[in-house]
């Protein structure tokens, strides 16, 4: 079942490759912008995300030193464009509270950890869920953990591939347990998978044009 779980998951990453190109993502220029933005993007749309990321940059608040030191009032009102903003501010003080009783600060050895001993430490982190926390592994700690979201769900249920009912844990497996663990693989077929969802895949689906209606 796996052998051809597998080879299905690499026609679709070849066919999905071809039709859009290299992604690039995630965008961010630090480990911690990565980070703030895995936590920022709960719920909301990357459009509101950038906002916020764009006004912590004005106030120099994309270095985790200076975060640490803002009240959460005041980063609430930085984020406001996220959505559920006081929710998220207080996600982004847990995290950094938890780095700096823990990791004495050190953001670079908290994230040296491996992969399974730091994806169990940041479950533990109030507010850190699964998908926020592989995007976390995936794109801040560069350590293969794949990355399920709502279009992961929307489109392999929609095709069959998997049940509708299925779990965040089971699902990230489905993926994990057919492919080798290679971080740009899993990278790029996570970013492939938000591309299809986002132009095609939506709540109400746009299969005209779509590169996996071939499948349907």
């Amino acid at each position: 079942m796996s052998g051809n779980r597998r080879e299905l998951l690499k026609e679709i990453y070849a066919g999905l490759s071809a039709f859009f190109g290299p992604q690039g993502w995630w965008p961010a220029e630090t480990p911690f912008e990565v980070i703030l933005g895995a936590i920022l993007t709960q719920n909301t749309a990357w459009k509101n995300v950038a906002a916020a990321i764009s006004n912590l940059r004005r106030h120099d608040l994309l270095i985790f030193e200076n975060i640490c030191r803002v009240y959460p009032q005041h980063l609430a009102v930085l984020i406001r464009s996220s959505g559920f903003y006081n929710q998220k501010a207080k996600k982004i003080k847990n995290f950094c509270n938890h780095v700096l009783t823990k990791w004495g600060g050190s953001l670079e050895n908290f994230l040296a950890l491996d992969l399974e001993p730091l994806r169990s430490e940041l479950l533990s982190i109030r507010g850190i869920g699964p998908e926020t926390a592989d995007s976390i592994i995936l794109y801040a700690a560069f350590k293969p953990s794949f990355v399920v979201d709502t279009y992961t769900y929307r489109i392999f249920s929609r095709h069959g591939w998997v049940e509708e009912s299925i779990g965040y844990e089971d699902l990230r497996e489905y993926f994990m347990g057919a492919l080798d663990a290679d971080l740009a693989l899993f990278q790029e077929f996570h970013a492939l998978i938000v591309r299809t969802g986002h132009l095609y895949c939506r709540k109400k689906a746009l299969c005209s044009g779509c590169p996996l209606n071939v499948y349907l």
